[in-house]
């Protein structure tokens, strides 16, 4: 059934409410890799509340892709075979808290048609609210619906992405990933199989599962965290990026990055492929 422009637009879903606890925090944070190294204390503190000395647990501010999964405008009716994520832009208010119940209102922004054998573009913005009301953080996000464009929308509306700098790289940061990576993320939230089915992943166009492009999301907000945040999560303000192409369970990401005052670019990429899986990438710390 071909997109309904109109319909589409109209979607929105407020006052959504959820909870997550301590145990969705640490979980969030071992998905995308935290704590491989047990003697790390930096990265200890988003994945252990047990210890010695007591000290705060830490929230990986990409926590709050996953702090409300599931909250979105409704089901858009789209070829769930081929869909994948496009890009992810979350603006933080405030520090997440490491347990809370909070209320997400979601509506779509933008729907862009790329023409019948390009696909389908679709905006669409969540913001995640304490119990208060006040906001937490805002996500924007993008799907790429391959298989619905041709619809005879409007085929603007998509915002140009942030310019990294044409110098080298002023560091890079390599992180590698488990072969079982996308099975653990999944527990937070997106169960597609297109992570964790062969078969399901070779009827979408791959040779096997592709890892999560929100568990690579996080990883580069990994990278910010370790380089130029001091693993200090109150710091970030924004973290946006474009997924490009997938990462497979088990390779490892090298994350470049450009600082320019309060604002870090960033890509990621795959050297044993040469392959860029994340590109146009930006973090603004405060």
């Amino acid at each position: 059934m071909p997109i309904n422009y109109d319909e589409l637009m109209a979607m929105k879903a407020m006052g959504q409410p959820y909870a997550y606890t301590d145990r969705e925090v640490m979980l969030y944070a071992y998905g995308i890799g935290m704590g491989a190294d047990p003697m790390d204390e930096r990265e200890l503190a988003f994945v252990n509340e047990a210890t010695a000395e007591p000290r705060p647990l830490k929230v990986v501010p990409t926590f709050a892709s996953v702090a409300a999964w599931g909250a979105g405008p409704g089901d858009m009716k789209l070829n769930r075979v081929l869909v994948v994520d496009g890009e992810r832009d979350i603006t933080f208010h405030q520090p997440l808290a490491v347990a809370a119940k909070i209320t997400a209102d979601s509506s779509v922004l933008a729907v862009s048609d790329k023409g019948k054998d390009k696909g389908a573009v679709i905006r669409h913005q969540t913001i995640l609210r304490d119990e208060s009301g006040a906001p937490l953080a805002t996500l924007v996000a993008s799907r790429f619906a391959r298989g619905d464009g041709g619809f005879g929308g409007p085929s603007g509306g998509i915002p140009e992405p942030h310019p990294v700098p044409s110098r080298a790289p002023d560091c890079s940061v390599e992180i590698s990933t488990r072969p079982d990576q996308a099975l653990i993320y999944r527990l937070c939230g997106d169960r597609n199989p297109l992570h964790s089915d062969p078969e399901f992943a070779r009827r979408a166009g791959f040779p096997r599962p592709i890892l999560h492009g929100m568990c690579t999301y996080g990883l580069t907000c990994r990278a910010v965290l370790q380089t130029y945040a001091d693993y200090d999560a109150s710091a970030f303000r924004q973290h946006a990026a474009r997924f490009s192409s997938p990462v497979f369970p088990g390779e490892t990401v090298t994350v470049d990055l450009w600082k320019d005052g309060h604002v870090i670019s960033f890509e990621a990429r795959v050297k044993s492929r040469n392959v860029t899986v994340i590109k146009n990438g930006k973090t603004v710390l405060g």
